[in-house]
Formats: structure tokens, sequence, C-alpha cells
């Protein structure tokens, strides 16, 4: 199944491939090697936890590699903008109940971040969106029971 992921995401990806393979690789490669100048391997503690970091290090890299191998990369820059709510739009929200206003990005699972308003096209309010257009309600079933929105701004940025 394709992997939906924008540019900045991709990129981001590749820049923590890169240091996984790289530097990290490097790092964890010396302490390793220092942990088994100590001498007896079955009780020092430094050489299995780096043999574990190591381990932990080559699984992370793999899994993005394979990310990265089923991503569908789209750059919105590129889409004519038509007022309707697609991956990677993002779109700007009244909240009917209160009129706060929020912005959310529309991204890629690994690229989702709610502490900068980066939403994952999974998650059920990027969901209730994909398809609205400007000045569309949306209702969004949340744990604590359905909001209203209004879709106030869709921006392809």
């Amino acid at each position: 199944m394709p992997n939906p992921m924008t540019v900045k995401g991709a990129e981001s990806l590749r820049e923590e491939l890169a240091y996984r393979k790289g530097i990290l690789r490097q790092e964890i490669a010396e302490a390793i090697a220092e942990a088994r100048a100590h001498g007896d391997l079955k009780e020092n503690a430094e050489y299995h936890a780096a043999r574990e970091q190591q381990s932990f290090n080559e699984g992370r890299a793999q899994e993005i590699e394979a990310r990265l191998a089923d991503a569908q990369i789209i750059d919105v820059t590129k889409i004519e903008a038509s007022g309707k709510v697609i991956f990677g739009a993002t779109v700007t929200l009244i909240d009917c109940d209160t009129d706060e206003t929020i912005r959310y990005h529309i991204v890629g699972e690994d690229e989702a971040d709610l502490k900068q308003n980066k939403i994952s096209v999974m998650s059920p309010i990027a969901r209730a969106l994909i398809g609205k257009m400007e000045d569309d309600v949306v209702t969004v079933s949340t744990p604590g029971g359905d909001r209203e929105y209004e879709v106030s701004a869709v921006e392809l940025i």
C-alpha cells in the first residue's frame, strides 16, 4: 500500500537515514570496540548496551528505507488550488461552538506532530476533512463527542 508523504517529510526521513547510517553507526561501532577492550563480554553492561543501541539503530534504518521505498511523495505546491481539502493541504477551521480558529497541515503518518499542528491523513479529523470544500461544515467524532468545524481556508503551501 502506498505511503503518502509530503516532500518535506521525505527529506526529513532521508536526513535521519543518512545520520543513522553515517555518524550514529560509526559512534556505536566505536562504543562497541571500546567496551570490547574492557575484557569479559558476558558481564560487560557497556558492551550489551552498545549492542542493543546498534540493533535499534539498524532496525530504525531498515524501517525508514521501507517507508521511503513505499512512499508516494506528493508536492502540493504543484497542484492547482481548488478550495478542496486534499492530502498535504493546510486547512484553517473555525470551531462552530467556540468560534476558535485552528490550522492543521494534513501529512503522512511519519510526519504527524500535533504540537506543530501536523495531523496524519489517517486521523479522524483529517479523514472527515478530505474532499470537503471551503465554507463546508464538517462534523468530527471525538472522544468528547461530535464537534462541528467550518472549513475557513484551504491552502496548498
